[in-house]
């Protein structure tokens, strides 16, 4: 019997590309972190301005944590055998590709914020429990950037107990994930209405080390590009949103509330 050719991925075809296209220096390739973001994402300073609004909606929310989708479930196939997916790790998915009614008419004033901010595909409340550590790890795809706001941050880090590490050298991210050193790699710590912007296809790994629970607003955001790339990169982000799995995921994170019981 032959064997059946896997499907190659065409957004890591499209990923080798822009890899590509960087190492000739085409396009420009970022730090770990971003700190200056607001140059080519302005609009982020409103979510920063806002950063007690969200926070309070976020809050109510938190009052049914118990309800909000696990990571590892948004795809349906709930893994917890190992990796980031094992961790008590929760996702109040606010957008992924559209916007997912049910879970912004919860928070409004989130949601009316995140319709004022360009070129995000996907939000959500990032919810890490205590005492949890999210293993070293890349992203799938270079057309992304990711941005966190802190919202909920543990005596706002004044033991530096939350926090998030990435490893940016090319030669070491070429390496397979376990043969790479994460010590002296940049560490950030997060702080509460403060916003850092980072490539996520560089290995990274997070951890909150605190007996409080953590949450930031997890944006990834359409990275831009020369206008002869950033259309392309564009267009197959809007179709990579369209597929099954990217439709299960955002049908999966739909947060049912439970109704009150009467006194």
């Amino acid at each position: 019997m032959t064997k059946k050719k896997k499907k190659k991925d065409p957004l890591k075809r499209v990923n080798n590309f822009m890899l590509m296209l960087e190492r000739r220096g085409w396009i420009n390739r970022t730090p770990a972190f971003i700190y200056d973001y607001n140059k080519d994402y302005p609009a982020f300073k409103l979510l920063e301005e806002n950063a007690e609004a969200i926070k309070k909606e976020c809050l109510k929310v938190l009052e049914y944590k118990e309800h909000i989708t696990d990571i590892g479930g948004l795809d349906g196939k709930n893994k917890t055998k190992g990796g980031v997916h094992a961790i008590k790790w929760k996702t109040f998915m606010l957008k992924s590709g559209r916007f997912i009614g049910e879970n912004c008419d919860q928070c409004p004033e989130t949601a009316r914020l995140l319709r004022k901010t360009p070129r995000v595909k996907q939000a959500f409340f990032s919810i890490l429990d205590p005492n949890q550590y999210i293993k070293p790890h890349k992203g799938y795809y270079q057309g992304f950037l990711r941005y966190h706001l802190g919202l909920i941050i543990p005596d706002n880090n004044l033991d530096k107990s939350c926090w998030i590490r990435i490893n940016d050298d090319i030669a070491e991210n070429k390496k397979k994930i376990r043969d790479v050193s994460m010590e002296g790699s940049e560490k950030y710590f997060w702080k509460e209405g403060e916003g850092i912007m980072f490539n996520d296809n560089y290995l990274h790994e997070a951890s909150n080390e605190s007996d409080k629970i953590r949450v930031v607003l997890f944006i990834d955001v359409v990275r831009k590009f020369p206008f002869w790339l950033d259309w392309f990169n564009r267009l197959l982000l809007t179709l990579a949103y369209q597929t099954k799995q990217a439709r299960n995921i955002a049908k999966n994170a739909v947060v049912k509330i439970p109704a009150k019981s009467e006194t």
